[in-house]
């Protein structure tokens, strides 16, 4: 048996580019909102905000736009989708959605994974005497009183309603704290309350500052991740889940294996983030040196979207049906990784493949371990008429025991050779 595998994959989301994490812990999952860099973005181009799903931080489900500028009937513009943030509150969700240059909108759903709609028709904040009002974070603080921060270049808050959809008293611009960019993401921890920012722009590392009480005033600390050439910019996001502190921030990593010509489509990565005894925290290496643990193996046998991996280099994802994506985009030599998978001490028989073709001789090497271990079995897809037409193919696999890296490598004729909706072994 193999160890459980310890380095996560960089950056978290390979099949779309992503950026300005927001992550929630809600029933034991990381839900982890993003925004999405068009992938012909030169500048900012964005336009919806996205949604992954995790219960180990190494392999993530794709659950494709949960909400988009179209909420948002009274904007005018059609890009501008920046830095959200979703919290919970009396079994409601609530997104804070900056649209650039018309202020902080505010959404609402019964689930976490959507449908938003737009409870108020209009910005929840606007100072149109400036465009500061972007990167909105929001915390429940342990009396109930609830607080949004925001701000670049400058820092605001208020105290929002029990409703969470309106505020009461003045919006408060504060002393910016040293360092201080953009980016806030705010939280408590004991007595304690943090502000982390994107700092000292450009480029930009990932500061924070402490306060005894949750209006400041701030004193920044220190550096979580220091600016460094290697990333334009940088947006935390920042939990505690199954008892460790994960720190999510942005950076250039999967734009880089393609160019070396500066665009506006960034990649999410992740840290696991350590307290010092008085409180202060363990400044971090930059994303590439960091590595995180997966924190438990992970199941095949049950129904898995295909659009769950660890590793997809080349691959792309699509809406299928609600909140379900297809994985497109397979072409002959890619493959899709996912870590740490357990095959249990009596091994998996067969697989069952889900999906779509009009091409005849594609198939995928189930392999073990690396891109190019053992194999433990082949399925072929054939050609269902149509790549909107689904259906199942199975194989048997040899037996194999304990914790491995599974790999499905796809082979056939080109480019395009189906379409994959789901999996499971028995």
């Amino acid at each position: 048996m193999l160890s459980l595998p310890t380095v996560a994959q960089l950056p978290v989301v390979q099949t779309k580019y992503t950026a300005d994490p927001a992550p929630m812990v809600h029933n034991d999952t990381i839900f982890l909102y993003t925004t999405h860099d068009e992938d012909d973005a030169d500048g900012f181009l964005m336009k919806d905000w996205l949604l992954y799903t995790s219960t180990d931080m190494v392999n993530w489900t794709d659950h494709g736009a949960v909400a988009s500028l179209e909420n948002f009937k009274w904007r005018s513009r059609d890009n501008g989708a920046w830095a959200e943030q979703v919290i919970e509150r009396n079994g409601k969700f609530y997104m804070y959605c900056p649209l650039h240059g018309h202020g902080i909108g505010v959404l609402v759903a019964d689930t976490p994974y959507g449908p938003f709609t737009d409870p108020i028709g209009k910005p929840l904040v606007w100072q149109q005497e400036h465009w500061d009002d972007i990167d909105p974070t929001v915390f429940i603080d342990n009396d109930g009183q609830a607080y949004m921060y925001w701000g670049n270049p400058n820092l605001y808050y208020v105290k929002l309603n029990s409703d969470m959809i309106s505020y009461s008293g003045d919006i408060v611009k504060l002393d910016r704290p040293d360092k201080y960019q953009e980016g806030p993401w705010f939280y408590r921890r004991g007595d304690k309350y943090y502000l982390a920012f994107a700092s000292t722009c450009c480029p930009e590392g990932i500061g924070y500052a402490m306060s005894d009480s949750p209006t400041g005033p701030w004193t920044t600390k220190g550096y979580i991740m220091a600016p460094t050439p290697r990333s334009n910019g940088n947006h935390p996001g920042i939990i505690d889940y199954k008892g460790k502190t994960y720190v999510f921030g942005l950076n250039y990593e999967l734009l880089r294996r393609i160019t070396d010509k500066h665009h506006e489509r960034r990649s999410v990565g992740a840290a696991e983030m350590k307290y010092n005894p008085d409180g202060t925290i363990r400044e971090l290496p930059y994303w590439t040196e960091c590595h995180v643990e997966q924190i438990e193996p992970f199941n095949p046998f049950r129904r898995v979207e295909a659009e769950t991996m660890a590793w997809g280099w080349g691959l792309k994802t699509a809406p299928l049906a609600g909140h379900n994506q297809y994985l497109t985009g397979i072409d002959n030599g890619e493959y899709l990784m996912l870590k740490g998978v357990d095959f249990g001490r009596k091994g998996a028989k067969n697989i069952t493949m889900n999906g779509a073709a009009v091409k005849d001789g594609g198939k995928i090497v189930i392999r073990i371990d690396s891109q190019d271990g053992p194999v433990v079995g082949t399925i072929n897809i054939g050609n269902t008429g149509s790549m909107d037409v689904y259906k199942d193919f199975s194989a048997r696999l040899k037996k194999v025991k304990g914790i491995h890296d599974l790999y499905f490598c796809f082979e056939g004729d080109g480019d395009s050779l189906f379409n994959l909706d789901w999996w499971s072994m028995k």
